[in-house]
């Protein structure tokens, strides 16, 4: 029988969790082939999400769970729960049923003929804010011109794997973890599912502007160098105006006019000392990376599991 498990990142779904119990239950009822263990990954939550999970484990012998001590985010929960998985297919999607499950017969039939991936492609933006969107699609604009890989910006972490690629997501050792960057660095052979967005069935939104914007940041330093080079563009280009400003200056002075030294001085001091801050502030991006990765803290830390270790 073919092994599938589907690993479902949860943080504060305690009212969307019984729904999503029940919707993804009746879609792997029309997969008999495939014998499926959902392993829910709870990243701290502070409300009833544990003892949810803990009850369905103790009626549903193919739930297994991981719980962090705190909160850690969903990368961090997306990697526990690819490590804890061991089926040849792997899938991932949200508990807030903004991913159906009822898109994975379709998923899996793709592996069946070849692929390597299945993967969800948004193709609107339903229950987001005009703000938000116009921001993400700003994000993946400026994100795929300064990085090393395409991603495309309706791309969902909603998708079934083989283990292949599982494997090869989990021989990248970085620790700030940009995801959807990942996916499309290890490559392989992707069908894309459209997908409509749809609002949560139950409970509230966990991303809010300050996370999106951490989140942005990661996915631009993680996969680009452009950040550590644009000060040396900016140098060379404040080098080339003062010269240009230096020549104006000559020839105004040449035609017998005055002007006054002070303000050139100031202008010129402003701007390389704008100039020296943003090159420190960038390097201190990059630096602070390093920091985290040479510390070599856990992603998590795990507090209870009904897992087999």
């Amino acid at each position: 029988m073919k092994t599938l498990d589907l690993i479902v990142p949860c943080y504060n779904e305690q009212a969307v969790l019984p729904l999503f119990y029940e919707a993804v239950q009746k879609t792997l009822q029309t997969l008999p082939d495939y014998q499926t263990t959902l392993i829910f990954v709870d990243d701290g939550s502070s409300d009833q999400t544990l003892e949810t999970l803990q009850r369905f484990a103790a009626q549903d012998s193919r739930v297994r769970y991981l719980s962090f001590s705190r909160n850690f985010g969903k990368e961090s929960a997306m990697l526990a729960g690819l490590r804890a998985s061991t089926a040849a297919l792997v899938g991932i999607l949200d508990a807030d049923l903004q991913h159906s499950p009822a898109l994975l017969p379709e998923m899996l039939r793709a592996i069946e003929e070849g692929y390597d991936v299945a993967a969800a492609k948004r193709v609107d933006r339903t229950g987001e804010t005009k703000l938000k969107s116009r921001l993400s699609d700003a994000f993946y604009k400026v994100a795929n011109r300064m990085t090393d890989v395409e991603i495309d910006p309706g791309a969902q972490d909603f998708r079934v794997m083989k283990r292949v690629v599982v494997d090869a997501l989990l021989s990248l050792g970085e620790h700030r973890r940009f995801t959807k960057g990942l996916f499309s660095f290890v490559g392989f052979r992707t069908k894309w599912f459209p997908h409509e967005n749809t609002a949560r069935a139950a409970g509230e939104a966990k991303w809010n502007f300050k996370k999106l914007f951490a989140y942005a940041c990661d996915g631009i330093l993680a996969f680009s160098d452009l950040p550590l080079r644009l000060p040396l563009y900016a140098g060379g280009a404040l080098c080339g105006g003062a010269l240009l400003y230096a020549l104006i200056v000559l020839i105004v002075r040449l035609c017998g006019k005055g002007v006054s030294s002070v303000h050139a001085v100031l202008i010129v001091l402003l701007l390389l000392g704008g100039a020296i801050l943003c090159a420190i502030g960038l390097l201190g991006a990059y630096l602070a990376r390093v920091y985290t990765q040479v510390k070599d803290r856990p992603d998590y830390i795990i507090r209870e599991s009904n897992l087999k270790r």
